[in-house]
């Protein structure tokens, strides 16, 4: 039976009719309507009923940026949306009648794809930091994923790393999240191509550029081996590698996947973290240590959590739902 997976970003909603080995059969995205909630719940509404016409649909799945409940219904905070503690299964449902619908984090939905059917197949315990504009976060501990008892377990990005450090979107300050993103790659290029030196080429691509640096010429120079934008790379990898040993002293996961657009540096970034993390390990070299990989599913990984995790809801639904033998 198939599932439909559902992911709203900032910019487009993703939707995806997917098989039980997580192969997907059709894809569709629509831009997204943000600040208007009843508008993302018809865009949804639309690519489901699509996506599900003449399937066999067992669930659909919809994962957004957020805090959504223990119970995968109601969205309690959503940073891109105009959401405050919205009943969002319960708007879907009233209008796809019939149909098993769950709600999730979008970070935890990329992470259980890759441990279900990328880069964590095989293991029990897996840790995922996704690294874009922001760093997030998916745990699978004992072949489940870590939920929390409300539902908003997995928040990596806002592990504080430096008390007092730079200031979050979260209303906190030093939070991984400022020292481990995209957005912190671009701060530590900008301070090295000031400081001059190595950092001439920065320097010269940002005047290029009308005085800024952005994602895609940082990249280029890196790709390009510039010594500059190398040093960038290694010092987001260093402060990653911190908050994974802290994450290794609490979790102790067998893996850690690295997602999102920074990661597709490769080992130019999982070398500087896993230097990193065994030089802030506690106890190193007293158990096993932790392998270190790039995601697998990239752009797909969202639907294809999304509709495997309301899968697993429906069938464990299913199940409560059947009445004991009487004999």
């Amino acid at each position: 039976m198939h599932a439909i997976g559902i992911d709203i970003g900032g910019t487009k909603v993703a939707g995806a009719l997917v098989t039980e080995a997580g192969d997907i059969l059709r894809l569709e995205r629509r831009p997204t309507p943000a600040g208007d909630p009843a508008a993302i719940v018809d865009v949804v509404v639309e690519l489901v009923r699509e996506l599900g016409d003449g399937q066999q649909v067992v669930a659909a799945g919809v994962a957004a940026a957020g805090f959504i409940d223990a119970a995968q219904a109601t969205v309690y905070y959503a940073p891109n949306i105009n959401w405050r503690s919205e009943p969002f299964r319960d708007r879907l449902s009233e209008r796809l009648p019939g149909l098993d619908i769950t709600i999730d984090n979008d970070a935890n939905a990329a992470g259980w794809a890759e441990y279900r059917f990328g880069a964590g197949r095989g293991t029990t315990d897996m840790t995922m930091l996704t690294i874009g504009t922001g760093v997030g976060g998916a745990i699978v501990t004992n072949g489940r994923l870590l939920r929390g008892g409300f539902g908003a377990a997995g928040e990596i990005g806002h592990l504080r790393v430096v008390p007092g450090g730079h200031p979050c979107g979260c209303g906190q300050k030093g939070c991984i999240e400022q020292y481990g993103s995209g957005r912190a790659l671009l701060r530590f290029a900008g301070e090295i191509a000031d400081a001059g030196g190595i950092g001439q080429s920065l320097a010269r691509a940002r005047a290029e550029n009308g005085g800024l640096l952005d994602g895609t010429i940082l990249g280029q120079l890196i790709t390009d081996d510039d010594p500059g934008a190398l040093a960038a790379l290694r010092e987001l990898g260093d402060w990653l590698g911190q908050a994974c040993a802290s994450i290794g002293a609490v979790l102790d996961p067998q893996l850690f996947v690295f997602g999102g657009g920074v990661a597709i540096a490769g080992d130019l970034l999982l070398d500087p973290v896993r230097e990193s993390f065994l030089a802030h390990l506690p106890a190193r070299g007293f158990h096993p240590e932790p392998r270190f990989m790039v995601a697998q599913l990239v752009n797909d990984a969202g639907v294809v959590g999304a509709a495997d995790l309301a899968r697993i809801h429906a069938a464990a639904a299913s199940t409560e739902t059947v009445s004991p033998d009487p004999a």
